[in-house]
């Protein structure tokens, strides 16, 4: 069996691995994951390299969860040739509806923006290149076959799948594929895809694996440790607060999918624990809205604490102002709001999207603040802020940083160094082979040398991609 690494390998963004193993006297070539690239030029000439194989050659694709970084690309694969099934938990077929669409729908607008800044002679460079169309957005879902967690299925003669709950986002999954090659004994491959944090909000904690051949796991935050939840509480508390008495605007970054969701949770909460007052808050994407309404439709799948706040907040409605923004014209309104409003708006890293422009009109007032949230990839314009830039380019002008900027990194929808070894403690045994992906160098190369000296497993690898291990 042959793992090669096409992505979220030295980095955390593309997560796309190819496994090929050798049954009835055939090669069977499968996938798992095929993410787009994200953060910068280098990020967008990635999307637009060629496999180094046919994708016709794939016979079926497992996706761990909706994501635009283990998902964004399966659109452009379908296009170029693969025809196979592209197998997912319910809820991350529900997500892909949202999140694909909306990803392609993003790229063709970028496209036309820069086609009417290029005729009126404001733009400068190379123009964006669209990956996919709606249309084939759509041809990709058609693909998508259902597996629930806790049920095994056969994807192919000698290869079996089975989905865990992940904790990460909705639908969330841990792959386990169990693989017999011909005259060899069933070796179990682990893919974390991402790990949730133990004890976070709206999911529940992640599953634990008991025996693996081969582990793949992430390690996005393998270099360090995260905030407790209170210390989270009382960072949040402390921003809302100081800045809503000096009259200013919070703007909060959020990825669409899971920290939206989050972090409205999250300050009902603190709303019906009387450390907030009623607060006025407007969620400003239109894929955020429909996955808070979909997060609603798998009530079920959320962990106790959540349901408990989300059914007092039903009960109560009246305890905070919260509004869904359907079109642009509302949301260009809320532009001229000059305080007392928190606005959550996509995208997480504020690379595209509605996000843009309240950062346009927020960033320049000190009395303001931008709450980030999530983990900001190099080269990200939400990496910027986070590294303290004086000023940003935005729509081709500059714009100065006055608003103050703080990281909440407790809200993570990641498990951080500790959560990823207890994740990995759940094995009985140490695995022959773990390969730590899906991280920055020093993240995955501090984790890599954690896991030798705490779990004293010897054969840990971190490999560089596009390249290929035998196991």
């Amino acid at each position: 069996m042959k793992i090669q690494f096409l992505g979220a390998a030295g980095e955390v963004t593309g997560s796309r691995h190819s496994v090929e193993a050798s049954i009835g006297g055939h090669i069977v070539r499968f996938m798992v994951d095929f993410g787009m690239f994200q953060g910068g030029r280098e990020a967008s000439v990635k999307n637009l390299e060629p496999l180094p194989f046919a994708p016709h050659e794939i016979q079926f694709v497992v996706l761990t969860h909706a994501h635009i970084d283990h998902s964004g690309l399966l659109p452009r694969l379908c296009a170029q040739g693969f025809s196979g099934p592209i197998y997912c938990t319910g809820a991350t077929y529900e997500l892909l509806k949202i999140l694909l669409l909306d990803s392609a729908h993003l790229q063709r607008a970028d496209v036309e923006r820069a086609e009417r800044r290029q005729k009126a002679g404001k733009w400068r460079g190379e123009l964006p290149v669209a990956l996919y169309s709606m249309e084939e957005a759509e041809l990709a879902l058609g693909q998508c076959e259902v597996l629930e967690y806790g049920n095994v299925l056969e994807l192919a003669s000698g290869i079996e799948l089975e989905f865990r709950n992940a904790g990460h986002i909705l639908g969330s999954a841990i792959a386990i594929i169990d693989i017999t090659e011909d005259q060899s004994r069933k070796k179990r491959c682990v893919f974390s895809g991402d790990i949730g944090m133990k004890g976070k909000l709206l999911m529940p904690d992640p599953a634990l694996i008991s025996q693996a051949d081969v582990v793949l796991v992430e390690s996005t935050y393998g270099d360090r440790l995260h905030k407790s939840l209170s210390d989270t509480e009382a960072e949040l508390i402390e921003v809302v607060t100081n800045t809503m008495n000096a009259r200013g605007n919070i703007v909060i970054p959020a990825f669409a999918v899971g920290r939206t969701q989050e972090i409205l949770f999250l300050l009902i909460d603190l709303v019906r624990r009387n450390l907030l007052p009623h607060l006025s808050i407007w969620v400003d994407s239109p894929m955020a809205t429909s996955a808070t309404h979909l997060t609603q439709h798998f009530f079920s799948q959320l962990d106790k604490e959540s349901q408990v706040t989300f059914e007092w907040f039903k009960k109560n409605p009246g305890a905070l102002d919260l509004r869904f923004i359907a079109d642009v014209e509302e949301s260009k309104a809320l532009n001229k709001i000059k305080g007392g409003a928190i606005i959550i708006s996509a995208s997480g890293m504020c690379d595209a999207g509605r996000i843009l422009h309240h950062l346009q009109n927020n960033l320049p007032r000190s009395q303001n603040a931008i709450v980030i949230t999530g983990f900001q990839a190099y080269g990200s314009l939400g990496r910027r802020l986070v590294d303290k830039a004086a000023k940003v380019r935005l729509f081709g002008e500059e714009v100065p940083v006055r608003a103050s900027i703080h990281t909440i990194g407790g809200l993570s929808a990641h498990a951080d160094q500790a959560g990823l070894l207890d994740w990995l403690r759940g094995f009985k045994s140490a695995p022959k082979s773990v390969f730590v992906v899906h991280g920055e160098p020093e993240a995955s190369a501090v984790f890599a040398e954690a896991i030798r000296t705490e779990l004293k497993w010897k054969n840990v690898l971190i490999p560089e991609r596009l390249q290929t291990y035998s196991c």
